[in-house]
């Protein structure tokens, strides 16, 4: 299922701010070098979590799920003067190019790139976080979910990307991913530490609040 056809995609992207150079050639290098360069967040998803980055200004921020960076480097935007951005990923073959990538932005710097399995380094990270964007391996958005509960600080935000599943979540029967994703949303939804809402944007950001 296609939650937006591909003209209302066209409007939402002309309507926002534009990528900057250096994110329209990683969105390029993506698709012309890596597997599945739909993972990539994009323009529009870019923009959205550079815009709730904003809102937050965040001091701290992990993601999980660096991929080749995008969204990184879009999270960044929002970051403190002295702010600093944890992202881990599992995909040792991308190193070069995602170090090359933050090389190239402003913010160097401010971000600790982690290679390995995520659910042994964060609790290694010695940090409460302000914001934090998984968007992993779905198998396992439960496990980083209650690992960071205890990290994200109160007011904090989570967002979980793909809860939408391009809208097999609806379906009668679902296949193995889409019962984890839909598990997971149950979960979430119950879960009395939190507050809240699903937005409809691309695949589905989940938007959690800790209270």
């Amino acid at each position: 299922m296609d939650l937006f056809s591909e003209e209302l995609k066209d409007y939402l992207a002309s309507h926002c701010d534009a990528e900057n150079d250096l994110l329209k050639a990683i969105d390029r290098e993506t698709h012309l070098k890596v597997p599945m360069p739909r993972m990539l967040s994009g323009h529009y998803q870019g923009r959205v979590l550079s815009m709730l980055s904003k809102m937050i200004n965040p001091k701290t921020i992990l993601e999980i799920g660096t991929y080749t960076g995008y969204a990184t480097l879009c999270l960044a935007e929002g970051l403190t003067d002295n702010g600093i951005i944890h992202t881990i990923d599992i995909n040792a073959e991308l190193e070069d190019m995602v170090r090359n990538n933050f090389r190239k932005s402003p913010f160097n710097d401010k971000i600790i790139y982690h290679l390995g399995d995520a659910s042994k380094i964060i609790p290694e990270l010695n940090e409460v976080f302000d914001l934090v964007f998984i968007d992993a391996d779905k198998k396992n958005n439960g496990t980083y979910y209650q690992l960071l509960m205890d990290k994200v600080k109160p007011g904090g935000i989570l967002i979980i990307d793909n809860v939408l599943w391009s809208g097999k979540v609806l379906e009668e029967k679902f296949d193995q991913n889409t019962t984890i994703i839909s598990k997971f949303n149950l979960m979430v939804s119950k879960d009395a530490r939190v507050e809240r809402l699903i937005l409809p944007i691309r695949d589905g950001l989940f938007v959690i609040r800790k209270k």
